[in-house]
């Protein structure tokens, strides 16, 4: 349980990472202040629920593809939340193009050092409460 609100802290702490950079340095992506957490938690939703349907779609149907599902899953939950009004907006096909590379970087850099770190820190406090 620990393991799950640990790996959602993160998702969640990743994604409005990667929102709030991509809105910063790409002309086009716009996210209001009092559309934000629910952008980021829609993202969020999106991402957990699409990414393995995707995964498991393109390894059905288009296995050349299956490296990019990360990048493909974030095109798609960046839509999903560009549909709640008065959030995310992506103006033109440049941020359209850009917005998914700067957020999946973000969150998959983010995730994985975030994640590496806190589970050191579990193995290391396990590790301690057994000796």
């Amino acid at each position: 349980m620990i393991r799950f609100l640990i790996g959602t802290a993160i998702n969640l702490g990743t994604a409005a990472l990667g929102l709030l950079l991509a809105a910063w340095i790409i002309p086009g992506v716009h996210i209001t202040a009092s559309g934000f957490i629910v952008a980021v938690v829609v993202f969020t939703l999106a991402q957990a629920i699409l990414t393995p349907l995707i995964f498991n779609l393109a390894r059905k149907y288009a296995t050349p593809i299956l490296g990019g599902i990360g990048l493909i899953s974030t095109f798609v939950a960046l839509f999903v939340a560009t549909l709640f009004p008065g959030g995310l907006g992506l103006a033109d096909v440049t941020a359209w193009i850009l917005a998914p590379i700067v957020v999946w970087v973000v969150t998959a850099l983010g995730g994985w050092i975030l994640t590496a770190i806190f589970l050191k820190k579990r193995i290391e406090e396990s590790k301690s409460r057994k000796r």
